[in-house]
């Protein structure tokens, strides 16, 4: 599944078709501001780029964090901000031949709904608010992804994992829902995993204390769908989650690795 001739078309739209490839769609360690005093871009311009690349994210959950990161910014867009949408087109042009490949037949795993989700506690300096993050896996291949900013401000780390992984599960009881109006059949209960333990702990024991009495009812959804077996949730090393490309900017290698594990390849066909 892939847009390919829609990004060759959106690099030419802009100019952009003979730019200098990146890596990476997002330099490490990137902050965008809205408090600044660089001069304003064109509004209208900054606009159709990011309406743009939002639509290409449909196939491209590599781009999934670094778009959502300039679409904070549609007011008033900086200097800044027009080049860091700049440097996500350099990386398209670099990948306009990058695709989700579906395994055809049956896979070592088994048709499974995996899912891995994972936070980035107070990404936002703006307002302090933490990156939410899932992806869905069926068969092997990416289903389901997003990358949002949480609805209120976490006070740890923890609190910050347990609301991600209160909005994946609710993505993972609509997608068991759609499969099964599909009459797509499962293994087994949906995988929900994690790298951090507290929230994995917190899911399971939902007991009222200083670290979790303050957190709105809403997101304990998690812990009765973990109860009533409907959702199983598991440990996983950072090393293999998954979701990390979708919190934060990434080095070079480590963002390779990551774009190879959920299944999006470089496929060289003709286009025209």
């Amino acid at each position: 599944m892939h847009q390919s001739k829609y990004a060759q078309d959106l690099l030419k739209k802009f100019n952009m078709q003979q730019s200098n490839p990146a890596g990476t769609p997002a330099e490490v360690g990137l902050v965008l501001e809205k408090e600044t005093d660089e001069e304003l871009v064109d509004l209208t311009h900054y606009r159709k780029i990011v309406g743009c690349l939002r639509y290409l994210c449909n196939t491209r959950p590599d781009l999934n964090f670094s778009v959502g990161l300039i679409s904070r910014f549609m007011q008033e867009p900086r200097q800044s901000h027009l080049l860091a949408a700049k440097r996500i087109m350099r990386y398209v042009q670099g990948t306009t031949n990058f695709r989700i490949l579906f395994p055809k037949g049956e896979v070592d795993t088994g048709p499974e709904l995996i899912g891995y989700f994972d936070s980035d506690w107070c990404r936002d300096k703006n307002d302090s608010k933490s990156i939410v993050e899932y992806i869905f896996f069926y068969g092997g291949a990416p289903v389901s992804w997003s990358s949002t900013k949480e609805p209120m401000v976490a006070l740890s780390s923890c609190e910050a994992e347990y609301i991600a992984a209160s909005e994946a599960a609710c993505q993972a009881v609509w997608l068991d829902a759609l499969m099964k109006e599909l009459q797509l059949e499962k293994s087994c209960k949906v995988k929900l995993l994690v790298d951090n333990k507290s929230a994995i702990d917190l899911a399971k024991h939902p007991t009222s204390h200083g670290r979790s009495k303050h957190i709105e009812t809403k997101f304990h959804f998690l812990g009765e769908q973990v109860s009533n077996e409907k959702l199983k949730i598991e440990h996983c090393r950072t090393e293999i989650q998954l979701a990390d490309m979708l919190t934060k900017a990434l080095k070079l290698e480590r963002f390779r690795c990551l774009r190879d594990s959920i299944g999006i390849v470089c496929v060289n066909a003709n286009l025209n």
